[in-house]
C-alpha cells in the first residue's frame, strides 16, 4: 500500500496558543504526530510514504530526511494554498499512482481500527474509495457523511440535513479514478477537500464509509491532552 500525509499546513491556531514547532512535530506520549503515522503505516505494509511539507518548515524537512535514510519516505516540498492543492502536488509527484491511503498529519486514531480499515479496502477491489467516518464530532466545521444501507456514501454536507450519525474522519483510501478526480478538480478551480469529495459522489464513484469509534484532530494546544487521554483509554466520549 502507498500512503500519503498532508503535513504542509501552517498550524496557525497552535502557533497563536504558543506552540512554536510545526504541527506534525506535536508529541503525544513522547512521540511526534508525524512519527506515529509513519510507524503505523510501516506496520501496515507501506511500500512508499509520500509527505508534503511547506517551504517554511526546515526542522520538519530535516527530520523527515533523516527518517528517509532507512524508510521509504518521499518528501514533496511546496507551500500550497489549501489541503486539496497539497494532495494535488503529492499525486503529481507519482503519475503512476494507482492506489493510496491519504491522511492529514493531525488525525489521531487507534491503530487496530486503522489496520482493519486498510484490510477492508485491500479486500474490496470494487471500491474506488473508502473514507473513515466517526460518530464522534470533534471538529469546528464537521463534514457530514450520508450513507445508504450498505454504507455506500451518498452525500457530503456542511450541515446535517441528511440526519446522518457520521462525520468525515480525514482518512481517505483512493484508487485510480478517485486519484484522477483530484487533478480535474484542482484544474477546474476546486480548492477544498470537501468539495473534491462531493465531486466524487457527483461522478458516481463507488465510495464506502468505514466507521471508526473515535478520531481526534489536534488543532489546539488543549487537543494534545485530549488525544493523549484518548490513546491511553482514560477518556470516555
Amino acid at each position: 500500500m502507498n500512503y500519503a500525509i498532508i503535513a504542509a499546513g501552517e498550524g496557525s491556531r497552535l502557533a497563536k496558543e504558543g506552540f512554536t514547532l510545526p504541527k506534525p512535530m506535536v508529541s503525544l506520549h513522547g512521540e511526534m504526530l508525524i512519527d506515529r503515522l509513519i510507524g503505523i503505516f510501516m506496520r501496515n505494509n507501506a511500500e512508499k510514504i509520500m509527505v508534503i511539507v511547506n517551504e517554511d518548515s526546515p526542522l520538519l524537512e530535516m527530520h523527515l530526511m533523516g527518517l528517509s535514510e532507512n524508510l521509504p519516505i518521499q518528501i514533496v516540498k511546496k507551500t500550497t494554498p489549501s489541503s486539496l492543492h497539497s494532495v494535488y502536488e503529492l499525486f503529481k509527484s507519482d503519475p503512476e499512482l494507482s492506489e493510496v491511503c491519504l491522511t492529514t498529519t493531525d488525525t489521531v486514531f487507534r491503530e487496530e481500527e486503522f489496520t482493519a480499515f486498510i484490510t477492508e479496502f485491500a479486500e474490496s477491489k470494487q471500491l474506488e474509495g473508502q473514507m473513515a467516518v466517526t460518530a464522534f464530532i470533534d471538529d469546528e466545521s464537521p463534514l457530514y457523511v450520508a450513507v445508504d444501507d450498505d454504507d455506500r456514501i451518498t452525500a457530503f454536507t456542511d450541515d446535517n440535513s441528511t440526519d446522518t450519525p457520521f462525520v468525515s474522519g480525514g482518512i481517505y483510501c483512493l484508487r485510480r479514478k478517485a486519484i484522477e478526480t483530484v487533478n480535474v478538480a484542482v484544474e477546474n478551480g476546486v480548492s477544498r477537500m470537501r468539495n473534491f469529495q462531493r465531486q466524487l459522489v457527483a461522478d458516481g464513484l463507488h465510495l464506502k464509509a468505514y466507521p471508526f469509534t473515535k478520531i481526534v484532530d489536534v488543532d489546539h494546544v488543549s487537543d494534545i491532552q485530549t488525544a493523549e487521554l484518548f490513546l491511553s483509554g482514560e477518556m470516555a466520549f
